[in-house]
């Protein structure tokens, strides 16, 4: 991991004492989701199981699992067509 984009919400108050040494810490701008792409796209791909206006807080640990697994098995272009989970596994075999 190279840098971290970060709101500038109370809960990443601490993000810079964390990852100190580890990564360089951005803040993104208020109201600018431009800045954070990445973030963004996986909230699109979250919604496409969990539509806009449902609670996060009405699925259960199952549902959680269920949309984790489809994503970390779901091919990226940017990966050569390579799944996170087979991106995670070469990294740490």
């Amino acid at each position: 991991m190279k840098s971290v984009t970060a709101d500038n919400g109370a809960e990443f108050a601490a993000a810079g004492t964390v990852l100190d040494g580890v990564a360089d810490l951005y803040y993104a701008h208020p109201y600018r989701s431009s800045e954070r792409g990445t973030n963004e796209a996986h909230n699109r791909m979250i919604r496409r199981d969990v539509p806009k206006g449902l609670s996060m807080d009405t699925l259960g640990p199952s549902d959680i699992q269920a949309v984790e697994a489809k994503l970390n098995n779901l091919p990226r272009r940017q990966s050569g067509y390579q799944t996170p989970k087979e991106l995670f596994s070469a990294a740490a075999g």
